[in-house]
């Protein structure tokens, strides 16, 4: 490893800077799609950091060019996990028959739509957001929901349906997640 000089200081922090924020934003889309597709945490944390490892001398150009930086991070993150699955085969190891010519299924819409539900949630306030969780997710009546929250279901159906709308005009606008 070569000393960092002072005229490369102002560089290394900034690509630190971008790793940084590479990290906060995407880790966590990261970390689910090789999970998905490894269906072994300690894996997919070893392949998400091997994959921020590549990304940190690319940072600059990643993020200076219009291309998606969590595009070629997902691309990456795949590639180490087929490698991964393929090195293997390549220490001769044994591989169960259940497991043999099995395709991998691409996971990154999947993956890419939960990010952007996420987003769109998060827009919401707190009691709309409460309302949503307890009919849509837990799957309960608005009489529960509205027991459990201590309001009137009139209440409950008045948030739910704004939450509602606030999530169609925000999805409408064409809502991409953040770079």
């Amino acid at each position: 490893m070569t000393p960092t000089t002072s005229a490369d200081l102002p560089t290394a922090v900034h690509r630190n800077q971008l790793l940084r924020t590479m990290m906060s934003e995407h880790a966590k889309a990261l970390l689910a799609y090789a999970d998905k597709l490894l269906n072994d945490r300690h894996m997919a944390e070893d392949i998400v950091q091997e994959t921020l490892i590549r990304a940190w001398p690319h940072a600059e150009r990643l993020y200076s060019t219009e291309g998606s930086v969590r595009g070629w991070l997902l691309t990456v993150t795949r590639n180490l996990v087929v490698d991964r699955m393929r090195s293997a085969v390549a220490r001769h190891e044994t591989i169960g028959a259940e497991d043999r010519d099995v395709p991998l299924p691409d996971h990154t819409g999947a993956v890419l739509a939960s990010v952007v539900a996420t987003g769109l949630l998060r827009r919401l306030s707190h009691e709309h957001r409460e309302v949503l969780l307890h009919t849509y997710l837990c799957g309960r009546t608005v009489q529960e929901t509205a027991r459990i929250l201590g309001i009137p279901a009139g209440t409950v159906k008045s948030r739910r349906h704004y939450a509602l709308n606030i999530l169609r005009a925000e999805a409408g606008k064409g809502l991409t997640p953040e770079r």
